[in-house]
């Protein structure tokens, strides 16, 4: 990043700080994609609460954000097992921030295991949960009980641009890593699973591009919606699987247990967008099934009679090139800042909230008057 970019971002989110500032702090954990433009957006978050530890996303880290950020602030590792059991979470909660107001900023779901455990014996006060994906929406919306406030801003308006352009960012990586073994999208048949906003990006770039796109989607709302925007739409998943030249996964649950993968056609590409552990059983796949690198980021599963090959080892695919919206990010990033203050003031009831329409409506004023020249 050029330092008159660093500048103006810093200058962006300052200003997003003094518009959203809590009357006091509170202390707060952050997991997040620690990418390039990532640490301005951790000086904010440090801006605005006593930011305690970065958990950045294992698959995503850029070496020189991640030394910039520990500069101020631990980063320590994230895994799904640091908190799914609860006497585990809460020890690594109490050695950062025992007897202190917390606040969880989350990327997937990741407290969700232990939400209630820790929302219960925490030495301190659980202000609640901040998530940013839609993935997370649902596993803290499964909840039976939701112990605390949970902001979620995965299905606000302003994340409507950033999914658009991750979408387009997944297509581009799937193309490009095809293109290192010699083999291009067009004359492959593609499978998109999932017609969310990030599956019906891919699904639109994909047409633009000639492909021939089919979808799945266990929604009948959806499957609906993919109809009325010309997309086929199957009605028999092996038999979509058997047909498809590239598969491409984008439930943010589990697209692919460990039976599938023998339906796909020989030779089929697999990329998904968001970490192998979210959308693809790979745990399941028979062991009879042999693994090779056969170039930059591709792995070939191969049997007796049947092979395929499987993206960044099953991660988001995108990752591959850094995963970049533009600015667009910095709204969602902004909203994250301004449910900060939200939980702060500690008059929310238990459950899942969002952000109010004026909040938003302000963050997208500031954005326009410092990225749209």
């Amino acid at each position: 990043m050029e330092s008159f970019e660093r500048a103006r971002l810093d200058a962006y989110f300052a200003k997003i700080a003094a518009q959203f500032a809590p009357g006091e702090q509170a202390a707060s954990f952050l997991v997040t994609h620690l990418l390039p433009e990532r640490p301005a957006f951790v000086r904010a978050v440090a801006a605005m609460s006593r930011l305690r530890a970065v958990l950045p996303k294992p698959k995503s880290i850029d070496p020189t954000a991640r030394h910039e950020v520990e500069q101020t602030v631990p980063v320590d590792t994230l895994s799904r097992e640091l908190f799914a059991d609860p006497d585990t979470a809460l020890d690594y909660m109490e050695s950062r921030a025992g007897g202190e107001g917390l606040l969880l900023l989350d990327v997937g779901g990741y407290f969700a295991p232990s939400l209630v455990d820790l929302h219960a014996r925490f030495s301190g006060r659980l202000l609640g949960v901040i998530e940013d994906t839609e993935n997370g929406h649902r596993r803290y919306q499964d909840l039976e009980k939701v112990p605390c406030p949970v902001i979620s801003v995965a299905r606000s308006p302003l994340k409507d641009p950033e999914d658009f352009l991750v979408g387009q960012s997944v297509v581009f990586s799937t193309e490009a890593v095809m293109r290192s073994r010699g083999d291009i999208l067009h004359g492959r048949p593609a499978l998109v699973i999932g017609f969310g906003k990030l599956g019906s990006s891919i699904a639109r770039l994909l047409h633009a591009k000639g492909v021939q796109v089919t979808v799945f989607d266990i929604d009948p709302v959806r499957r609906t919606q993919a109809l009325s925007q010309g997309f086929s739409v199957a009605r028999d998943r092996e038999a979509a699987l058997a047909g498809a030249g590239l598969v491409l996964c984008a439930t943010g649950a589990v697209s692919l247990r460990g039976e599938d993968f023998p339906h796909l056609r020989n030779g089929a590409y697999v990329a998904t967008v968001t970490s192998s552990e979210d959308e693809l059983e790979l745990a399941g796949l028979p062991e009879v099934y042999t693994r090779t690198m056969v170039g930059d980021h591709v792995t070939r599963y191969q049997t007796t009679g049947h092979y395929f090959y499987l993206a960044n080892g099953g991660n988001a695919v995108n990752f591959l090139h850094g995963a970049s919206v533009g600015p667009f990010i910095f709204l969602v990033q902004a909203e994250i800042l301004a449910s900060i203050r939200m939980l702060i003031r500690d008059d929310l009831a238990p459950g899942m909230h969002k952000v109010p329409a004026p909040d938003r409506a302000a963050i997208a004023a500031a954005w326009l008057s410092y990225f749209n020249r």
